[in-house]
């Protein structure tokens, strides 16, 4: 039964870690487009009006694509409670061990959340 266990959580890593890579290019992908965009404008002697609601819109989709990688990220955190509910908690799946531990995410959480209260 760990065996299967292990094997499945194998796969949704890998899963996960696809999606994570994904959406990572994908956010800089439309920078980059984000970024170009007003260059090509100058080159071409446009004014600042064209293309403007391009720029915009790269812009929305750019801040689209930062909520969805707060999302994977969540799903992350959460499937690695799930590893530790089926008892794989001691194992490293599919990671190249460089992630922190939980422990450590939680703490840096807590430390930015009182500087965030103590500048507000």
């Amino acid at each position: 039964m760990l065996k299967e266990r292990r094997m499945v959580a194998e796969q949704i890593a890998e899963a996960l870690f696809e999606a994570e890579a994904a959406i990572d290019a994908a956010i800089s992908k439309t920078a980059q487009l984000t970024g170009v965009m007003p260059a090509l404008r100058t080159q071409a002697g446009a004014s600042a009006l064209i293309g403007q609601h391009a720029v915009e819109h790269a812009s929305q989709a750019i801040m689209a694509l930062a909520e969805a990688r707060r999302a994977i990220v969540e799903t992350h955190k959460e499937l690695s409670v799930a590893q530790e509910q089926i008892g794989l908690g001691a194992v490293m799946v599919g990671t190249d061990g460089t992630k922190p531990p939980t422990t450590a995410i939680r703490a840096g959480r807590r430390i930015a959340a009182v500087a965030s209260s103590e500048a507000a």
